[in-house]
């Protein structure tokens, strides 16, 4: 069926362009289709007050940076082009364009550009000029969130059809020689389960976290996220086990039922439920409450519960958390108020986690990949 976004998810794009996003980046990234950005953006604009001077002037500026960008980028196949053919073309466009901004606008070192032009060196220096390129480009892209094995894995699919391969000790050594590591995620270890009494709920799950396809096994968690200016805020998110992707999302200055009322509204809206599924969760209030159980029996999801101080009964969720915080979070020492970590959070959640971030465990596939991978061998059954 179409897939339906509600109100939070159109602002958080529209905030994207107001930004400097192109309509056609937020396209790709988030997997919506270009028509519908562009209503979103012109709907937006009919019901706001006119331009100021300074805006049109910024908006007039920027059209000009954007035709200029599209006449570097004019040439077919340019930007899949080895490094060495962009640095030619570069230097054929040097008098027309500026060459910092051409190496911007082309994703390649100013640096990297003017030793290229100096006498070559040799091939295998010159290779690991390409490799550093390479792999710098892919660390970015990935937000210096990728370290030496899934460098490997993307960079090789990029080498294949050039029928090259790189080893991860050879990008390991040019990770080093580059002073590049990733965001490392500190493994957690849980403790056993507390011998406090509290009242017995059912614990269906109980630590198998296998499947054999999509909507069998759902666990659900929220986070804390520290701001300047708003104090503590509040991350929900609902996991599907089996593709790993966060089906469920939701962000706010309270922790309450309905914070998790409206994750689970955000997750079955798009997700076509049969049979009993099961969602897991902890002991705490927002799940416990009459409300939110009464809305599982109403939409036929069986709810398990994590034992009390046994964190390993919802391990995923907790590899979840852990990598966001270290990816996400922990790189910006606090965010400035809650409208910046619900932008960075929904960039991270919907076009990094879901999108781009590969899993081992998934065949070093993306959890959106997984799930296509998924559907596509059901209808082909």
């Amino acid at each position: 069926m179409p897939t339906r976004y509600d109100k939070e998810f159109k602002q958080n794009i529209i905030n994207l362009y107001k930004q400097g996003e192109s309509a056609a980046q937020l396209a790709r990234e988030y997997g919506i289709g270009y028509s519908t950005v562009h209503k979103w953006i012109q709907g937006q604009a009919k019901t706001q007050s006119g331009k100021s001077p300074d805006e049109i002037k910024a908006m007039e500026k920027r059209l000009a940076s954007l035709s200029e960008e599209n006449e570097i980028l004019k040439k077919p196949g340019l930007p899949c082009a080895e490094v060495a053919n962009i640095f030619d073309y570069i230097h054929q466009e040097s008098h027309h364009h500026q060459v910092t901004k051409m190496c911007r606008i082309l994703g390649v070192s100013r640096a990297q550009y003017y030793r290229y032009r100096s006498p070559k060196p040799s091939k295998r220096q010159a290779e690991d000029v390409d490799l550093k390129q390479r792999i710098l480009r892919i660390f970015a892209e990935f937000k210096q969130r990728y370290g030496v094995m899934k460098i490997h894995h993307e960079l090789n699919l990029e080498l294949q059809p050039l029928q090259r391969r790189c080893s991860p000790r050879r990008i390991s050594r040019l990770m080093k020689e580059l002073d590049i590591h990733s965001v490392t995620v500190n493994k957690w270890k849980a403790a056993s389960a507390s011998k406090t009494k509290v009242e017995q709920r059912p614990n269906l799950l109980k630590q198998d976290f296998s499947t054999t396809g999509l909507n069998q096994k759902w666990t659900a968690d929220m986070t804390y996220i520290q701001t300047k200016r708003n104090g503590w805020c509040y991350l929900s998110t609902i996991m599907d086990l089996h593709s790993r992707r966060i089906i469920g999302y939701s962000f706010s200055k309270k922790m309450d039922t309905d914070l998790g009322l409206k994750t689970l509204e955000s997750a079955v809206k798009n997700r076509t439920i049969t049979g009993d599924p099961i969602i897991h969760t902890d002991l705490g209030s927002q799940y416990t409450s009459d409300d939110y159980n009464q809305r599982l029996t109403e939409l036929h999801i069986r709810h398990s519960y994590s034992r009390k101080g046994c964190p390993y009964d919802n391990a995923p969720m907790e590899s979840f958390h852990a990598s966001l915080k270290k990816e996400c979070v922990y790189p910006v020492p606090v965010f400035e108020d809650y409208e910046t970590a619900a932008a960075v959070l929904f960039e991270y959640v919907h076009a990094f986690y879901n999108r781009k971030r590969i899993h081992s465990s998934l065949g070093y596939q993306t959890p959106l990949q997984f799930e296509i991978a998924t559907l596509t061998s059901q209808m082909a059954a």
